[in-house]
């Protein structure tokens, strides 16, 4: 007999995180002959699969682990995961989300009453104190309406929108893609808030606000593939986007003004580069313990100066490589 669902957990190189994630779901309040457990290893790691199977004897649950012969991201990860479920219901979650005793009794409930697509609820947990140095690198965990770290599809549903578009290589803006071909084949997707996950705190680098821009070019994509959906649910941030584009123009005309000896023009296009960048570092300077120190001002300058270029750069890099008009 199949099992009602079919939980599938891509993985990288993350074996802590991973068991965590296993025993959560081993918790849940759902007969375990109900569901099955899929774990897609996108790294192909030893201890990984040791971990899995050791995690199979023990815990009397299907679990059946699946390496990729190479790394080819997280979407491509799910998609093999679902391909291969035995259940007719899909439940995707992530290798550093905690799902809840009630996840998968919530969400069968919702199915049984006709549901398709459901999605649930991602709770952060934050620790008492966050100093000034300390970023979370889920930037929109809390505001997206649509997350596959905790969401359930029918097979059917999955099938018909077509799986994960693999171009997206990188875990961002592959949920709304899913989301804009549900919707735009007329399959809605149903909340479940009492479907909880929850996603422990986590640390990023100072810097990481700056390795993040690359995510920029994948809204290019996005906004080829769904126009007119990108358009009415996707923030643009135009004033901010237009504000980096005037910082680098503005040192531009400074340069070149420079080389032609216009000086007036030199002063006033260097008071507006640095003036944007002075506004952007007090924008990104932290609240809180420590916020004084000259690592913290050092991060929020240097991070000011950088962004605009890089965030600049990633769109047009976008804009190019898919072949669309973004900017």
């Amino acid at each position: 007999m199949n099992p009602y669902f079919t939980v599938v957990v891509p993985t990288s190189n993350a074996p802590t995180r991973l068991q965590n994630c296993l025993q959560a779901i081993s918790q849940q309040q759902l007969a375990r002959d109900q569901f099955e457990i899929v774990v897609v290893d996108d790294t192909n790691q030893p201890e990984t699969a040791a971990l899995v199977i050791e995690f199979a004897r023990h815990s009397h649950i299907e679990v059946r682990y699946l390496a990729q012969p190479r790394s080819m991201g997280l979407a491509a990860a799910r998609n093999r995961g679902w391909r291969a479920a035995r259940g007719q219901h899909i439940a995707f979650t992530d290798d550093d989300c905690l799902p809840q005793p009630g996840w998968l009794l919530a969400a069968q409930r919702m199915f049984m009453r006709g549901a398709q697509v459901v999605t649930g609820t991602v709770r952060t947990t934050y620790p008492a104190r966050v100093t000034g140095a300390q970023r979370s690198i889920d930037r929109v965990v809390e505001i997206s309406d649509f997350l596959t770290a905790n969401c359930f599809c029918q097979t059917i549903a999955l099938q018909r929108a077509g799986g994960f578009e693999e171009s997206f290589d990188l875990a961002w803006r592959v949920d709304a893609d899913l989301q804009f071909k549900l919707l735009e084949i007329g399959i809605p997707i149903l909340k479940c808030p009492e479907a909880t996950v929850v996603r422990p705190f986590r640390v990023a680098n100072r810097y990481a606000v700056l390795t993040n821009e690359r995510q920029n070019r994948y809204d290019a994509l996005l906004y080829k593939r769904h126009p007119d959906l990108f358009r009415q649910r996707m923030p643009r941030h135009e004033v901010m986007v237009l504000r980096y584009y005037t910082t680098i123009i503005s040192l531009v005309v400074a340069l070149i003004s420079a080389g032609f000896g216009y000086v007036p023009l030199v002063l006033i296009s260097l008071l507006t580069y640095v003036g944007l960048t002075v506004w952007l570092a007090i924008e990104r300077w932290p609240a809180g313990a420590g916020s004084g120190t000259w690592e913290v001002a050092k991060e929020a300058m240097f991070t000011a100066v950088a962004t605009p270029f890089l965030s600049v750069f990633w769109r047009l890099y976008g804009s190019v490589k898919y072949r669309v008009l973004y900017l």
